[in-house]
């Protein structure tokens, strides 16, 4: 039986939703003729989602596994109830449907990383292994479903199954760098996360050789690695959910001239302000985090008579799988510190 391309079969309620946008689903493992079946091997929850229950359950990892499984058990899909957000997760291919066998350049056995949203992704977990808190990773025994439309990323034989899954989680923000941003620009990056970290480097690459990159972070430590690995040419540390602060230290360090590009990949609400302030008027924001309330960020721009057109985070642009590959792939440091924080049980952990 052949299923809708988008996956409004596997819906149960409200009737009439997309997966993302539906409460339950149906998480049968039983695939329609135009499925994958992934046996996963471990879940990557957006920062959001997994900060939002770690909140609530504190370091205890028992309670974060049966949050989790409930989360899952209600849904069909992990999708955090509060935030909406979900992530991504690496697995192998179990199963494809016959009408998916002749047009898919993936093979059973192949291992991949999803490019859609754990959100809306049919998901049914048997037995959660092991959670780390430090990756937000959650290693799993579970089935789960890729519609026709779904996209994915085969894992390169070159990086670490743990790195993949870390990247590809956040692979849509250096992409947005990547194709809004030419040499000679100010680009502005708040939050040092991974996220943050990989734009920069991209920021770093695209502006060359006369441009800017600034980065804003709130962490003392992440802003002493920031300047490390090299990837910015200023430094801020600052607390965005204070705009006028922010801004006025931001104008100071820079000389008045504001960012052409401004990208937000905080996973704390109240910042929206800080990012449109150090953007100048016809710049562009990419809000890439789901903290983002986008009632404030767009009356805030009026309040404050900015105009600056605002890019939805979207997780997904062509080609930005392998952009973000490539950032690790090229940046000897970055990827060290990649490799440190994510990949310890595959390598001795590495020191800058």
């Amino acid at each position: 039986m052949k299923g809708d391309q988008y996956g409004s079969h596997r819906v149960i309620s409200p009737k009439g939703l997309l997966p993302q946008a539906a409460e339950r689903i149906n998480n049968d493992p039983k695939i329609f003729s135009n499925e994958i079946l992934v046996d996963v091997i471990a879940l990557q929850p957006t920062a959001t989602a997994f900060g939002r229950i770690k909140n609530e359950c504190g370091d205890n990892i028992d309670k974060i596994k049966q949050t989790i499984m409930e989360i899952v058990e209600d849904r069909g899909k992990f999708q955090d109830p509060v935030t909406k957000s979900g992530g991504i997760l690496i697995g192998t291919i179990k199963e494809i449907g016959e009408d998916l066998e002749d047009k898919l350049d993936i093979n059973i056995g192949d291992k991949i990383a999803t490019l859609v949203s754990l959100s809306l992704t049919p998901l049914k977990i048997y037995q959660i292994d092991r959670i780390d808190l430090e990756t937000e990773q959650v290693f799993c025994k579970a089935d789960a479903i890729l519609f026709e439309s779904g996209i994915y990323s085969r894992i390169p034989d070159d990086l670490d199954q743990n790195l993949s899954l870390a990247i590809m989680d956040v692979a849509g923000a250096p992409a947005q760098v990547a194709m809004n941003t030419k040499p000679g620009d100010v680009v502005v990056v708040i939050g040092a996360g991974k996220a943050g970290l990989l734009c920069l480097a991209e920021a770093k690459k695209r502006v060359a050789p006369n441009g800017k990159v600034v980065c804003l972070e709130y962490l003392k430590e992440q802003c002493e690695m920031v300047k490390k690995l090299g990837i910015a040419d200023i430094v801020l540390q600052v607390n965005g959910q204070e705009p006028l602060a922010t801004y006025q230290e931001y104008m100071e360090a820079m000389d008045g001239r504001l960012s052409d590009f401004t990208v937000s990949t905080v996973n704390v609400p109240d910042t929206e302000l800080s990012t449109i302030l150090v953007t100048k008027d016809t710049g562009k924001i990419y809000f890439f985090s789901m903290s983002t309330d986008f009632v404030k960020a767009s009356l805030g721009a009026e309040g404050i008579k900015k105009y600056v057109p605002m890019i939805i985070g979207d997780g997904y642009y062509p080609g930005h799988a392998e952009i973000t590959y490539d950032i690790i792939r090229n940046n000897e440091k970055l990827r060290a510190y990649f490799v440190s924080r994510y990949c310890k049980n595959s390598y001795k952990r590495q020191g800058l």
